[in-house]
């Protein structure tokens, strides 16, 4: 089965004006990523303080939350899907692109094999685009028969996934690593709803944790190996994420 084209949408229109599409293609600018349910997201309010936090760092200016919600509604519409996977772009004179595609796996993530690199992001706050280290980073790892990148300092500290969060459990608290990295909308919602502490993690301290996982916008999966370290896959542990995730409210747009 082919997979359909993405449908997008700049300032409610289709993606055909020269100098819109000169825009996206300046490599500059920031986006966030949410899975729509039934016209409903989880953690909307995070995705649009994201978008306008980051719109006033970048461009200067505030971002309308109501007018991002219109947006991503008549994409939705246009699109004639009411699940899927939403993105919103923000480039130069904050031009909005909407991207509409079929939407993520509902339920567990697949257990995943993870390898560390060498690499941290760039203004890792912001969600922004040109991601290319990341990017090559990750197809390297997935071309060594991994699912993911870890990306580290070069003094072994532990930051994030190439497009994930990573936490770990030593038995008593979720540890997410201390580092600079992406705040994703998956980490900002389970963190106050499980037993969670930040604190420096680093390539040693890995062995002495019993159980990790990695969470984003498209799914939720227990880690099983990082590089040479093995884990087992907590069923109670991730009960408790699952758990705590789904009692999220979905927000309406």
């Amino acid at each position: 089965m082919t997979t359909p084209t993405p449908h997008i949408e700049i300032e409610g229109a289709p993606a055909t004006d020269p100098g819109l599409l000169a825009a996206l293609m300046t490599g500059f600018g920031h986006f966030t990523a949410m899975q729509v349910r039934d016209g409903r997201v989880k953690g909307l309010d995070l995705h649009l303080d994201r978008l306008d936090r980051a719109t006033r760092e970048l461009f200067g200016r505030e971002l309308d939350g109501k007018h991002v919600r219109t947006l991503i509604a008549g994409a939705l519409a246009t699109s004639g899907q009411r699940n899927a996977s939403v993105r919103v772009y923000v480039y130069p004179d904050v031009r909005i692109a909407v991207t509409v595609a079929a939407p993520a796996p509902d339920g567990p993530g697949a257990p995943q094999r993870l390898t560390t690199v060498e690499y941290w992001r760039p203004a890792p706050h912001i969600k922004h685009l040109g991601g290319f280290g990341q990017s090559y980073h990750r197809a390297a790892a997935q071309r060594a028969g991994f699912d993911e990148a870890v990306l580290t300092s070069p003094y072994g500290e532990i930051a994030e996934g190439a497009i994930t969060n990573i936490a770990f459990w030593d038995g008593t608290s979720v540890v997410w690593p201390s580092a600079p990295c992406l705040r994703g909308i998956a980490m900002t919602l389970l963190e106050p709803r499980l037993e969670s502490v930040r604190r420096p993690v680093t390539l040693a301290d890995l062995a002495g944790y019993r159980a990790a996982f990695v969470t984003n916008s498209r799914s939720i999966a227990a880690v099983t190996a990082i590089d040479e370290v093995t884990f087992a896959v907590d069923e109670e542990l991730m009960g408790r994420v699952y758990s705590a995730y789904d009692s999220v409210e979905w927000d309406e747009l």
